[in-house]
This record gives C-alpha cells, sequence and structure tokens, in this order.
C-alpha cells in the first residue's frame, strides 16, 4: 500500500471509532431515558387510577416508546417522541405553576420539574447529534438539540433566586415615639425572653441603624462546653434568648446551665451547673432553655465579696456568701427535673431564703410518673413580685398526662401564692393532702406575659393531653384549650378567655408569647393583646376584657371525625389580618396535588400519589381512620411558633416569620400499638407509634417529605412579613431562607439560592429600623431593613441560629446577640455558641 492511501485512512479510522463511542452514549442515555419513562409510566398508572393528573402517563409513554424506538434503529422518531415529551413536560409545568399563581421562586419549582427530563433528554440528543453527524456538520446541526437554552434558562431562574445584599433606602427612621409609657420598650437593657414582659421584641436603641449596619462586626463569641450527650436519649436546642441587666448579660444552655458574662468581652463573670441528670431531658421534645428570668427587689444590692465566704458549693464557680439572705438581685432559672432555682445576680450563689435552701420543688403536686415528664423549658415570667411559671408536657404520650397547671411563687421566699388551671375554679385553694393537680389539662408552655398596670398575666395555652383525639376532654378543657387567658395577678382568678380554636385535634397550641400592643380603634387608643398562632391567625382582643377588637368570624370546617370523637361546626377566623400560616394572604392558603413537589419526576409523583391517598379538606381537616391518613397544612410547626414576632411601634410593622411544612398524621388503632408510654416505661426516641395512652389509637405525625428528605410541597418553605397593625395589609412578604446549610437527602447545597425554609425563632425590631432574625435553617444571623424588606447585612454563624435575637447597649456601644447552638430535631448544625456583634468601635 502506498502512504498516500494510509494517510487519508487513519484520520478516517479514527473519526468512525470517535462515532461508535457516540453512538454507544447515545444509546445508553437513551436507555436510561427509557427507563426513567418506565418508571414515571408505572407511577403515572397509578395517579391516574387515584384521579389524579394523565401528564406522568403521557410523559412516560413518551419516553419510554422513544428508548424502544432508538434501540429499533428508528432514531429519528426516537428523538421526535424524547423532543415531545421534553415539550410536554414544560408546557404542563408552567401551566400548573401558573394556575397556583406564580408563586414566590417559581423558577425553583420550573427547574425541578423540567431539569431531570430535559436535561437527560438534551444529552441525548447531543450524543445523537455526534454520532450520526459528521464532526465538520457539528456546528450547522448543534441547534437541533436545544439544549443550550433551555439550560440558559434554568441558570437564569436560579441566578434570579440567589440571596443577596442591598443598599437601605434613603428614608430617614422616625422620630422616636412620644406616646409610650418609660419603660414599656427595652432600651439599654434587655430584662426578659421579649425585652419586656409585653413580649414585643422591640428595642429603643437606633445606634446600628439602616445606614450602618453593612459595618456590623463579631464583637465576641461565647462557648458554653455544653454539647449534647452522644449516647443517650436528649435532643439539644437551646432556643436562648440571653438577657442583659446592669453590667452583667445572662444566658442558659439546654442543661440549664447559667452563665453570668461580661456585655462587652464574653468573659464569664460567674457559672451555674444545674446538674441535670439527662435522663431528664429524655422525655423533652428538645431539651431547651428559652431565658432565665430577673428580679430587683429595689434593695441596693450587696457586693459579694463584702460578704462571709464558703469555700464553694457543687454546681457554682465562685465564691458564695453564707446563709444567701443578702440576694436583691436575682436570676431564676427552671430546670429539667423539675427544680426552680433563685441565684444572686451579681455572685451566682444560690439564695438561700428562697424555697428550700435556694430550690422551689416544681414536682410538687404533680404526681409525676417520669423525671422531665412536665418541666419548664421557657423561663419564668416576673410581674408584681411574683415568679409565674408554666411548663411543657411530652406530647403524645398519655391522656393522663402531668397537669397544665401554671403557678406563681413569691420572688423573694418562693411561697407559693396561686395555681390556676383549667379544672381548679379556685386558684389560691390549697391542695389537700395526697392531693395532685388534675391531669392532662391545657398547659402554657410558652412566655407568659403581663401587664403590671392592668394587674394581669396572659397566658397561651396548648390542647389538652393527646392531641389528635379528644373523645373524653371535658368542657372546660375544651374552653381552655388554645385559648388567651387573663388571671389576675394578685389571685391567679380567671378574668377572660378567649379560644382561638373549639376542640383542637391538631395539636394547633399556642406557642407565641401574648404581645401587649397599643392600637388606636375608632379614635381611641386601646391596649391590646396580639396573638400569633400555627393556624397563621392573628387575633387582636382587648387587654382588659378579652373582647376581639378587630372582626373575627365563625368558619365552617370539614366533619368527620374518627370513632368516638367531634368536630366542632365552626371555627374562630380573623380576617381583618392577613392569614400567616401558609403562603401570607388574605385567607389561609388551601393546597392541592399542583403544589406537590420533587426533584425527580419520580419523587415528585410519589408525592402526588401521597397527597391522592390522603384526606385533606383544608384547614382543620380531622384526623382519619381511614386511607392512608390526614394532610396537617399548617404542620405542627405552623404557621408561626414560640419566637413569636417583633413590633415596631414607630412605623407601626409587625414582623413574623412562619414556617410553610405540612405533616402527616396517621392513627394506628390501639391493638397495633406496642410502644409504651413515657411514664409507663416507654423512651420518647425508642417509638415508633406514639402512644397515646388512654385514647383508642397511637399516632404518627412524620413531616410529609419525599424520599430524598425535602419537603412534598414545593418551595418557599418559609416566609418573613411585614404586616401594618393599624390597616391590617401586608407592607412585604418574601421568602426567608436557603439551602446553604441543607439538602437532598440533609447534604448541604452550599447554594444560597433562597428556598425558604422551615424556621424556629422570632424577630428582634430596632428603633433604627432594622429587624435582626436567625431562625432559618441556614447558618446565618440576617438584618433586613424593616420598612422595605431590604436585606442589608448577614453574618455567617458556626451553627443553626433556631433562638430569638436581642440587643442591648453597654458603656455607649450598641450590641446584638443571638445564640448559635442548632436544633437537633431540626437537623441543623450544632454546637454551643453565643454569638455577639457590634460597630466597630
Amino acid at each position: 500500500m502506498r502512504a498516500s492511501d494510509t494517510d487519508g485512512a487513519v484520520p478516517y479510522l479514527v473519526e468512525t471509532q470517535a462515532r461508535q463511542g457516540w453512538r454507544w452514549l447515545y444509546l445508553s442515555l437513551a436507555t436510561l431515558t427509557g427507563l426513567l419513562g418506565v418508571v414515571t409510566l408505572g407511577l403515572g398508572l397509578w395517579l391516574v387510577w387515584l384521579g389524579g393528573t394523565l401528564y406522568y402517563l403521557a410523559a412516560g409513554g413518551l419516553l419510554a416508546t422513544g428508548a424502544a424506538m432508538a434501540w429499533k434503529g428508528r432514531h429519528q422518531v426516537a428523538m421526535i417522541l424524547f423532543g415531545l415529551a421534553a415539550l410536554v413536560t414544560i408546557a404542563w409545568s408552567l401551566i400548573e405553576i401558573a394556575a397556583k399563581g406564580w408563586m414566590p421562586v417559581w423558577g425553583i419549582d420550573l427547574a425541578a420539574r423540567i431539569g431531570l427530563i430535559t436535561g437527560l433528554v438534551g444529552a441525548t440528543a447531543l450524543a445523537f447529534l455526534l454520532w450520526s453527524v459528521p464532526p465538520r456538520a457539528w456546528p450547522r446541526r448543534l441547534a437541533l438539540g436545544g439544549t443550550t437554552g433551555i439550560v440558559a434558562a434554568l441558570a437564569l431562574l436560579l441566578v434570579a433566586s440567589w440571596e443577596r445584599t442591598e443598599t437601605a433606602s434613603a428614608a430617614e427612621p422616625p422620630a422616636p415615639g412620644a406616646d409610650l409609657p418609660p419603660g414599656t420598650e427595652a432600651g439599654a437593657e434587655w430584662t426578659a425572653y421579649g425585652g419586656t414582659t409585653g413580649g414585643r421584641r422591640y428595642s429603643s436603641l437606633r445606634q446600628i441603624t439602616t445606614a450602618n449596619v453593612a459595618g456590623l462586626e463579631e464583637a465576641w463569641r461565647f462557648r458554653s462546653g455544653d454539647h449534647m450527650p452522644e449516647h443517650g436519649y436528649a435532643s439539644y436546642a437551646s432556643q436562648n434568648t440571653p438577657i442583659k441587666v446592669g453590667d452583667l448579660l445572662y444566658t442558659c444552655t439546654p442543661s440549664n446551665q447559667v452563665f453570668a458574662l461580661d456585655p462587652a468581652t464574653g468573659e464569664a463573670r460567674w457559672h451555674f451547673d444545674s446538674q441535670i441528670p439527662d435522663l431528664a431531658m429524655e422525655p423533652l421534645f428538645t431539651a431547651a432553655c428559652r431565658t432565665v428570668a430577673y428580679f430587683d427587689d429595689g434593695n441596693p444590692a450587696d457586693r459579694p465579696e463584702a460578704v462571709a465566704m464558703m469555700p464553694s458549693v457543687p454546681g457554682v464557680i465562685g465564691p458564695v456568701p453564707r446563709g444567701g439572705s443578702n440576694c436583691h438581685r436575682r436570676i431564676y432559672v427552671a430546670t429539667a427535673d423539675g427544680r426552680l432555682v433563685a441565684l444572686d445576680a451579681v455572685g451566682g450563689f444560690p439564695c438561700r431564703d428562697f424555697g428550700n435552701d435556694g430550690v422551689v420543688d416544681l414536682t410538687e403536686g404533680m404526681g409525676l410518673r417520669q423525671m422531665g415528664f412536665a418541666s419548664n423549658t421557657s423561663g419564668a415570667t416576673v410581674a408584681g413580685g411574683l415568679l409565674i411559671v408554666g411548663q411543657q408536657v411530652s406530647d403524645n404520650q398519655r391522656r393522663d398526662a402531668p397537669s397544665g397547671v401554671v403557678r406563681a411563687y413569691d420572688a423573694v421566699t418562693g411561697e407559693l401564692r396561686w395555681a390556676w388551671d383549667a379544672l381548679r375554679p379556685d386558684a389560691q385553694a390549697p391542695l389537700a393532702p395526697g392531693e395532685i393537680y388534675p391531669r392532662g389539662t391545657p398547659n402554657v408552655w410558652n412566655p407568659i406575659s403581663a401587664d403590671e398596670t392592668l394587674g394581669l398575666a396572659f397566658l397561651a395555652t396548648g390542647n389538652a393531653a393527646a392531641d389528635q383525639w379528644g373523645g373524653n376532654r371535658t368542657p372546660e378543657e375544651d374552653r381552655h384549650t388554645d385559648a388567651v387567658v387573663a388571671v389576675d395577678l394578685a389571685s391567679g382568678a380567671t378574668r377572660w378567655v378567649f379560644t382561638s380554636i373549639v376542640h383542637d385535634l391538631w395539636d394547633y397550641d399556642l406557642g407565641a408569647q401574648p404581645m401587649l400592643v397599643d392600637v388606636p380603634i375608632e379614635g381611641e387608643n386601646r391596649r391590646a393583646i396580639l396573638q400569633l398562632s400555627k393556624t397563621g391567625n392573628m387575633f387582636l382582643l382587648d387587654a382588659a376584657t378579652g373582647e376581639p377588637l378587630r372582626p373575627v368570624e365563625e368558619r365552617p370546617t370539614p366533619q368527620g371525625a374518627a370513632p368516638g370523637d367531634w368536630v366542632a361546626p365552626a371555627q374562630p377566623q380573623s380576617v381583618f389580618y392577613p392569614n400567616i400560616g401558609g403562603l401570607p394572604g388574605r385567607d389561609p392558603e388551601e393546597i392541592d396535588a399542583r403544589h406537590a413537589f420533587g426533584l425527580t419526576p419520580i419523587d415528585a409523583a410519589l408525592c402526588r400519589i401521597s397527597f391522592h391517598r390522603l384526606r385533606y379538606e383544608g384547614m382543620y381537616t380531622p384526623p382519619t381512620t381511614e386511607g392512608a391518613g390526614m394532610l396537617l397544612f399548617p404542620g405542627t410547626l405552623g404557621g408561626m411558633n414560640w419566637g413569636g414576632g417583633g413590633f415596631d411601634p414607630e412605623r407601626r410593622l409587625l414582623i413574623t416569620n412562619n414556617s410553610r411544612q405540612p405533616n402527616l398524621i396517621v392513627l394506628h388503632p390501639r391493638e397495633e400499638v406496642e410502644d409504651k408510654a413515657v411514664g409507663s416505661g416507654g423512651v420518647r426516641k425508642d417509638q415508633d407509634v406514639a402512644p397515646h395512652l388512654g385514647t383508642p389509637f397511637g399516632i404518627t405525625r412524620p413531616v410529609w417529605l419525599s424520599g430524598l428528605q425535602i419537603p412534598c410541597i414545593a418551595p418557599p418553605w418559609g416566609f418573613i412579613t411585614a404586616t401594618d397593625v393599624d390597616t391590617g395589609e401586608i407592607v412585604w412578604t418574601q421568602p426567608f431562607g436557603t439551602g446553604f446549610d441543607v439538602g437532598p437527602l440533609g447534604i448541604p447545597t452550599r447554594l444560597k439560592i433562597v428556598t425558604g425554609t422551615p424556621n424556629l425563632g422570632g424577630p428582634l425590631v430596632t428603633a433604627g429600623g432594622l429587624t435582626f432574625i436567625g431562625a432559618a435553617q441556614d447558618n446565618f444571623l440576617r438584618a433586613f431593613e424593616t420598612s422595605t424588606g431590604k436585606l442589608l447585612w448577614q453574618a455567617r454563624l458556626p451553627s443553626g441560629p433556631q433562638a430569638g435575637a436581642m440587643t442591648y447597649e453597654h458603656e455607649g456601644r450598641q450590641y446584638v446577640a443571638i445564640s448559635a447552638t442548632g436544633h437537633a430535631q431540626m437537623d441543623t448544625t450544632l454546637g454551643d455558641y453565643l454569638m455577639v456583634y457590634a460597630l466597630p468601635e
């Protein structure tokens, strides 16, 4: 053979081999696309049988048939079928998204719906092009793939959702309000969980403003060393908001350790370890210490060094005076094992004249079957010289759970002054020997509010024990379920009751602290309670009488309770304010199958199938024994939960954050329930089915998740919203939180794309025009412009900020602090940090 003959053969041979490689890639991709089509076709048949969409049947059939044509050598037909599947997917997706109203971050919904199919079809088309067309013709034929445009469009949608900081508007903050009495708002000090006992989460400090917040930097960080035990059943989530009084900042940890810190440096001045046994934390949903309480008797506080000292006391770091009778300023911590401990605010030693050697026994009269079954996690409220203490009771364990009693103790002596309970007509009546407080009554697990000028404490209750079945509840229990109850500070007598849900079967307890606000009504300023709820309702009630100051309607509710139970024919619905239970809007959001979500056609179809198998007729759909159970939306997180809201009295704006994540509620007949209840040898974390002992059913109520462990509902999964308190109008609302620290199968995406996330922890609103908030499932503290919602600043945190931020002033400098300890049940990053920020000195 001549050289000239081989010169042309080699390139031809190489080209032929390369094209054969592209052929096998094309057939492999076609096969993968066909397998996706077969599975989608099968799921589509199931959906059609359930009365669902025809899309999955059509798309699956096109993809499967296209793959068969590819293997039969009918490649042009295969590509047409693949192209049709992609076009059908895009058209169907846009139609459904439009029908839902182009919800925020709809681009993520679109990308998930079309991404896998169009990606596979585009890759298959490209491989086919490379195999079937000589290289010299590729530039002319590349347009056949059409993939580039689709990918670019999706990229633009995602980039449009990228979280960005903005520049504040030019508007100056309003002048300080002059209509508020002194001490109404937090200022240099932050003396209670919500700033004050009014629970507004607002500070009059204005050193940090919209104009300079971008310069905020870390001032200091403190680590408590309190980490979740590696072995055991405690789930940590401190949820702590520190308080600042005088020259000390006080914080507590999940195991009820208390630290007094230097406000400028974070240096620990004293530390008290409550020495909680792990066993006491096992019944808790989360081991939390939302706050400590502070009391000042008005007398000058003695300096610890001026008092005779003892060498040491177990649990206390630092010197301890003998007797401890000079505690004029006190810090109180409630513990998981049922103690209320009084500590000197300056020295950290127990105040021996309080209770029994510095401790009041909160288990007295409770008849606890197990340590920690009932305990206080939200701290005491100090008002009128009293410590008012509610408690959490472990959910869904038994109908005869511990009492929901709320007790008031003398802040100096620890003497019990009154004990309020739904079934105790006289709050001052002492217990007879051997008597215990009524079992299973509605409890108050959130922070309690008070108004000393009115002489009232305000309790926001949950439901009676056994959350999802109430066939044996009493009328008085139902009257005080999910209710705002005003009690007389001096006597504990009930002054008024507003019931927000009649006969709650959904665990829609009122988790948010009642908020005291002043609102003009028909030209008159009225002191009111603004109560936020998991259902998204915002009720405005006269603080003195409980009368609704804004319209509340009775709305019909779905019927058909589980055997032996009943459903109220109607439920109260606040109609002046927007509903912040799901998508913020005038009415509660109702979802349908179009809201089902998945990252692939397979998990999306499975979520749709799940929706069609569940009972769902809107909010208040009753739990059922039929089908696959009931879809609870809003879910058990809400809506709005224990973080509460922040009220700016100058701008008249209420800032709220809410989750948008449904749960599944499944009732299991008693004979099928094997798990033991807490108090009968059971441990919450070991339970496959919550026992619900004393009812006909056990229950499970998981979050509605896909197989990839992401919500089965299309994002956003969380919002932050500003509402004008006087007009009831939404001023702005937007998705809140990104997927940076969460993602499919629990793998962080490290993308700051705003998806909205479930969130726990409330906002901090300041006179400087700023709203600071952590709360989301990503590890960031953010500052928004209160009036516009613009993101002005954010800080990366070492752990999850599922807590409420606070602010204080020390030696002329304003600081912003947030606990970053994570939340085990939300799978956020766990840690032991308190992070504090300030402007450069």
